[in-house]
């Protein structure tokens, strides 16, 4: 396959490997939480463990794709990916074991998501190469909406463990993709297989990674508390909710998929650092908005959470097509592998900390704990443009 076919084929694989990604936190607050008893905090560090898993994998398996063909890795990946959410749906009794089960899942995702990426631009003509990735990022949204929604209607209809059985099977199309792709080995990069040195000292694509670190942080924080926080909206307004849970959380991830490509459109007629910069202050702003108006009108709310959808996802697209194009050749694997860590690593620590902000001011069921939520995910993505900011100190941007 070559160029819109094999774009369409990674896109499609994506959205399978993608099934599984937020099933604990689509059951988690109507099933999970109840059942094993868990404190707000306990259940975002299950939530957590997915990235954590993620975090720690991805700066080995990412870097492999500098030195062994990445479609090898996807493949790999996929069925580990697999392996594990099913295991979990199986296995799991308590918090303790069903952290470790969803961190394997996601230390299987770490050898799929960006080695999937870097699988497509190998194969891809440099000039293909910004759309293209936002295509691929971008199709990660419509994969988590149709998490959202195959995760809670078999947990409604067959119980939570069927949830994660029937999820576990999407990663089996990535496979089925990755074994389809022409054989492309890399050229060979000397030096050590985890040396991030020439990386960090790679301003422009830092300032990029760390973009993407706090709209990770924001991202997480919200699809991770997306389902129970419009739970508290509906249990306090009843009918005048309007929509439940369900179809709130699936709308909210497919917007992202257009707002993304929008987002991306945008830096490439304005320019990156501008167009990610007023996205990420802009999507600050609607977290308070949210916040301080969770106890307010549920239409409202609808039209802000809404809003939030769009502008939470718009940058995501733009923030990795500029790490892909700043990256050195010779060091692509490495920087997707740092952009991962960092994006990974803080999107674990957004789904802990917006709990225990919730623990602290009065529990999902408070105004005041939403409010307190909410504002931790706006402080994250408040960092982003000054991370743009020093990127382009003394350097010309890109």
């Amino acid at each position: 396959m070559r160029g819109k076919a094999l774009i369409v084929a990674m896109c499609l694989g994506q959205v399978g490997g993608l099934l599984p990604h937020v099933v604990v936190p689509a059951v988690m607050a109507s099933h999970l939480i109840p059942l094993w008893g868990l404190t707000n905090a306990q259940a975002g560090l299950l939530a957590a463990a997915y990235a954590a898993g993620y975090m720690l994998a991805v700066p080995v398996l990412s870097s492999l794709t500098d030195r062994i063909d990445a479609r090898r890795l996807l493949l790999i990946g996929s069925l580990f990916s697999a392996t594990a959410t099913i295991a979990f749906g199986w296995l799991a009794q308590g918090l303790i074991s069903a952290m470790l089960l969803w961190g394997l899942a996601g230390i299987g995702f770490a050898g799929a998501y960006m080695p999937g990426l870097r699988a497509l631009t190998d194969r891809l003509d440099p000039g293909d190469a910004s759309r293209s990735v936002t295509f691929y990022t971008s199709s990660f949204s419509l994969g988590v909406g149709l998490s959202f929604l195959v995760s809670q209607l078999v947990a409604d209809g067959l119980g939570w463990r069927w949830s994660f059985a029937i999820t576990g099977l999407g990663p089996l199309v990535m496979a089925a993709v990755a074994a389809s792709l022409a054989p492309k080995a890399p050229v060979p990069r000397a030096g050590a297989l985890l040396d991030f040195r020439p990386v960090l000292r790679n301003r422009p694509a830092m300032g990029y990674i760390l973009g993407y670190g706090f709209h990770c942080f924001e991202l997480y924080g919200m699809r991770t508390w997306i389902v129970a926080f419009w739970t508290f909206v509906a249990a306090r307004n009843g009918p005048a909710a309007l929509l439940d849970p369900i179809t709130v959380s699936v709308l909210v991830t497919l917007l992202a998929m257009p707002a993304s490509i929008l987002g991306n459109e945008c830096s490439i007629r304005f320019g990156r650092h501008r167009a990610v910069s007023v996205i990420q202050v802009a999507s600050a702003l609607v977290a308070l908005a949210i916040g301080a108006l969770a106890g307010g009108s549920p239409l409202l709310l609808l039209a802000l959470v809404l809003l939030y959808a769009v502008t939470v996802p718009a940058d995501s697209g733009s923030l990795t097509a500029g790490m892909s194009a700043s990256a050195d050749p010779a060091l692509k694997g490495a920087t997707m592998a740092l952009h991962s860590t960092v994006g990974f690593g803080l999107s674990a620590l957004a789904g802990w900390s917006v709990g225990v902000a919730l623990d602290a001011f009065g529990g999902a069921g408070s105004t005041q704990g939403w409010l307190a939520g909410f504002a931790v995910m706006a402080s994250g993505v408040a960092l982003g443009p000054l991370a743009l900011w020093w990127s382009r100190t003394g350097v010309r941007t890109r």
